[in-house]
């Protein structure tokens, strides 16, 4: 739980938007209870094991994560996968390397 509440002190404190943290399903509860106490807006995921991710941050965001259809984040696409890294605050020149080696296939820009 200490790295969620410190997690939750970033949110607050603006350097994140959306924050994505994998927890033990005993600590569900706990994070829920902190969550609506702080009003903070949240999805939950279920990813197996025992363990669940918890996404929470601005409501944009999290109406973005809810929208794409799977909770499986293997199973997100490409851009699906590039949308999710930007929002996570993961640096943007490696995920557009990331998504490049993805997806090849694609023209390059003539100009």
């Amino acid at each position: 739980m200490e790295i969620f509440c410190h997690h939750v002190y970033e949110y607050w404190k603006g350097l994140r938007n959306l924050i994505l943290h994998t927890a033990p399903v005993s600590e569900q509860g706990q994070i829920e209870h902190k969550l609506r106490h702080h009003r903070i807006p949240y999805v939950i995921h279920p990813i197996g094991n025992g363990r669940i991710n918890v996404f929470f941050g601005h409501p944009d965001c999290i109406a973005v994560v809810s929208r794409f259809g799977t909770t499986d984040l293997s199973k997100l696409t490409d851009e699906q996968d590039f949308i999710l890294g930007i929002m996570l605050g993961y640096d943007r020149m490696k995920q557009c390397a990331r998504y490049l080696k993805k997806r090849p296939d694609r023209e390059e820009l003539i100009g």
